[in-house]
């Protein structure tokens, strides 16, 4: 036995100890770490998923603007879950610094301190928590590693609740940005339609007349009645001097009659027609805003029209995590994968030890 230590001691300190070491520590030592896991997918209203076109589609830019869209904020979400931000957010929810310092941890698993530096705990974090963006399908999928089961599945749950916030988040700037501009241009047309009618109504106030435009036609057919019975008197006293003579007491009745007519179509156009305070000059200032009011009217149905069609458009746009796998309370430990690792080990370490002899051996056939 010691002649063979002797004879393979290089092999013994190179592949063996270390491997005896490292399984000590693996099946004597290490902790058992638990995984929860979850798959989500990051849609739109009208049922796009966070996929993007590849290969020829997204060389022509047959992806669709939902597509990207959505997937391009499945990306932001995947990042902000292994962000600072999410470790602030955990550490006053769960205080993750507790999490990851169980007591059943062993001292090469768990985190090393108690007040770790918020940059040394995000690193320690990302190597708990693995959030893995497909682009082919489009599902996310996250991982979280913990001491306990109910850790692990505490920690996937929160995560996932966050990423559903973040994406509600998104929603509400998303959305508002959108309908922004049309907004602004519908309360600007509201606006400029509303003062135009206080300027209308104050019109009739200022005149104490409801309908300007009817009371023109009222006026305009009560001068044409006028008329007309003034011509129908004047016809019929010609034909009655005519007929009897010029000293009938009828005569001089159709006279009287053809003044009086005359002094009121005199009175009427000059109502409708004589001077800065006549129907004719109310009615032009009345025409100019009841035109401007068309105008603002039809400004506004389009503004209108053009928020609505935003405001669906932003809604298709809107986003949701659709939930494909819940997060699992994990049974048995998967981590560490001790076969595995020694295994892994103990192979490179042969091929360490394999060109270390190589290197040796011909160093000593150059030396003979």
């Amino acid at each position: 036995m010691a002649r063979f230590a002797r004879r393979n001691k290089w092999f013994l300190l190179v592949v063996v100890a270390p491997t005896l070491l490292l399984a000590t520590y693996l099946y004597a030592l290490a902790s058992n770490q638990y995984v929860s896991e979850a798959h989500f997918l990051v849609r739109t209203q009208g049922g796009t998923t966070a996929a993007p076109a590849s290969g020829i589609g997204a060389a022509l830019g047959l992806g669709g603007a939902a597509g990207g869209a959505a997937s391009g904020e499945a990306q932001s979400v995947s990042d902000y879950l292994t962000s600072h931000d999410v470790v602030d957010t955990l550490q006053k929810r769960l205080d993750l610094v507790k999490l990851f310092r169980r007591p059943e941890a062993d001292i090469g698993s768990r985190l090393p301190m108690e007040s770790p530096t918020p940059e040394y705990l995000l690193r320690y974090y990302q190597k708990q928590v693995d959030v893995y963006y497909d682009t082919d399908t489009g599902i996310t999928t996250l991982k979280a590693r913990a001491f306990r089961p109910d850790d692990a599945y505490r920690l996937t749950s929160t995560l996932l609740m966050l990423g559903e916030q973040r994406v509600n988040e998104i929603n509400i700037r998303g959305f508002a940005d959108a309908v922004a501009l049309s907004r602004r241009q519908l309360d600007e047309a509201e606006r400029a339609l509303g003062q135009v009618q206080t300027q209308m109504t104050r019109f009739r106030q200022s005149e104490r007349d409801v309908d300007p435009a009817g009371t023109a036609q009222a006026q305009i057919a009560l001068v044409s009645r006028l008329s007309q019975e003034l011509s129908a008197a004047r016809a019929q006293l010609a034909t009655t001097q005519a007929l009897i003579g010029g000293a009938s007491p009828q005569v001089e009745a159709l006279q009287q009659q053809i003044r009086s007519l005359e002094r009121q179509l005199a009175a009427q156009n000059g109502r409708l027609t004589g001077g800065s305070s006549t129907i004719a000059a109310g009615l032009g200032g009345y025409e100019r805003l009841r035109i401007q009011q068309e105008l603002l009217a039809k400004r506004y149905e389009a503004a209108s029209a053009s928020y609505e069609a935003a405001r669906q458009n932003a809604v298709r746009q809107q986003l949701y995590v659709a939930r494909i796998v819940e997060p699992n309370r994990p049974v048995k430990s998967l981590y560490p994968k001790r076969a595995l690792t020694l295994l892994t080990v103990f192979c490179g370490l042969l091929v360490v030890y394999a060109i270390g002899w190589l290197i040796a051996a011909g160093v000593r056939e150059h030396a003979a």
